[in-house]
């Protein structure tokens, strides 16, 4: 039966048939694992943590490298569960760097195969997919996100107190070379040490952040850094998919290098009054997708969502100028507001990134500064692609932050 391949951040659905995910790592002595989540996305008991010593659980099961899930006896409380390969801790230096191969099959199914990107900032631990509850059923989603503060950095990330990891044996005089990855000491290490020490699986994009803003002299800048995520009807799919959600992590990973605070106002932009709120480091996972469901689906009303923010960031009292990444997936229907927007935010220290992704047409938001006689010194525009997951953290960050450096050298 011919085997199709997922992509990072692709959904699939499944039947109620016992799913069986087997991971196959090259080059690296590893466990895998499995964490049984509720619809606040962390354990429910520490017995929700699947592996090794405890083999079995509510329907799900880890045999070698092999994860089963009996999905029909899959207790109503569990929404979701992950699926993890941890790089074996009693070896000292073990990091992935080739990615794990995570193969999913199920009774009267095509089998279906997800390889992440490789991985290049030291990742002790990858959760492979994510099998979740939708509209009565299950789905999987290929996830690909590495960790690395090791499994106990993870399980503390989704609410398992495990006992800390036996310490190594001590290693033997390294050779010349090690094949370790060298952290530059230009790194703002009080930031990712509280990305590290409270959410561990931002870690590798927080450090990709600062380094972009290593290259581009803005480390030591501070900036007040805000969300307006589109919640148009066109979203859905997206929003479904995960695939906001993720974009948002790397946006508040972004700004636990820029905002002291590890804060990010959230604004949803739809046809009614903008709904503000706010993701942290503390209650990322799986946040957004909690939020926008009290939000109703609008119709391009993105000049309330940007009134909203800015609004917010003057009450705030805030010094540090805004830097609002403001994600649109089509054009919008007030042009001429978000034009006069545009202009009268300016003075205000308020620096503008449009983010497109999605199906939609956004010529507007690309050709705002086409035109010599109409051009806005604090906006840019940056092309994400139709699903931002699939860009690599670097040259993602590179689109994120280019034109904020440029504007504040200005």
């Amino acid at each position: 039966m011919q085997t199709a391949s997922l992509r990072k951040g692709e959904n699939t659905g499944l039947s109620t048939a016992p799913v069986i995910l087997a991971v196959s790592v090259h080059g690296v002595a590893a466990d895998v694992s499995a964490l049984l989540l509720g619809p606040d996305g962390r354990v429910r008991g520490d017995e929700d943590l699947v592996f090794y010593n405890h083999p079995a659980q509510d329907g799900v099961s880890v045999a070698g490298p092999v994860v089963t899930a009996d999905l029909v006896r899959v207790p109503a409380g569990v929404d979701r569960l992950i699926v993890v390969a941890s790089a074996d801790p009693l070896r000292p230096g073990t990091v992935f760097s080739r990615a794990p191969l995570l193969t999913v099959t199920q009774a009267g199914s095509p089998a279906r195969s997800f390889t992440p990107p490789d991985f290049t900032s030291g990742e002790t631990v990858v959760v492979l997919a994510e099998l979740y509850r939708r509209d009565g059923g299950w789905k999987l989603r290929a996830v690909g996100q590495g960790y690395a503060s090791g499994l106990a950095g993870l399980a503390t990330d989704y609410g398992v107190d495990v006992e800390p990891e036996p310490e190594p044996a001590p290693a033997p005089a390294p050779l010349p070379y090690q094949g370790r990855r060298n952290v530059s000491s230009a790194e703002p290490a009080p930031a990712l040490s509280k990305v590290e020490r409270v959410a561990p699986g931002l870690l590798s994009p927080a450090r990709q952040a600062s380094k972009a803003l290593v290259e581009r002299s803005i480390a030591d800048q501070r900036a007040a850094v805000y969300l307006i995520l589109d919640h148009d009807s066109h979203m859905e799919e997206l929003y479904d998919s995960f695939a906001v959600q993720a974009f948002a992590e790397r946006v508040l990973a972004l700004s636990a290098t820029l905002d002291d605070d590890g804060t990010v106002p959230v604004v949803f932009s739809s046809g009614v009054e903008p709904f503000l709120e706010e993701i942290r480091l503390d209650n990322y996972r799986g946040h957004i997708g909690q939020l926008h469901t009290q939000v109703d689906w609008g119709w391009g009303n993105v000049a309330d969502a940007m009134r909203r923010a800015v609004g917010h960031y003057q009450e705030s009292g805030a010094t540090d100028p805004a830097f609002i990444v403001t994600q649109v997936g089509d054009e919008p229907w007030d042009k001429a507001e978000v034009r006069s927007l545009l202009q009268n935010t300016a003075p205000l220290g308020v620096f503008w990134l449009f983010v497109g992704f999605g199906r939609g047409k956004l010529a507007f938001y690309k050709n705002l500064n086409a035109s010599a006689s109409a051009t806005f010194t604090n906006v840019a525009f940056y092309d994400a692609s139709k699903n931002p997951g699939s860009v690599p953290d670097e040259r993602f960050y590179a689109g994120l932050v280019g034109a904020f450096a440029t504007w504040l050298r200005r």
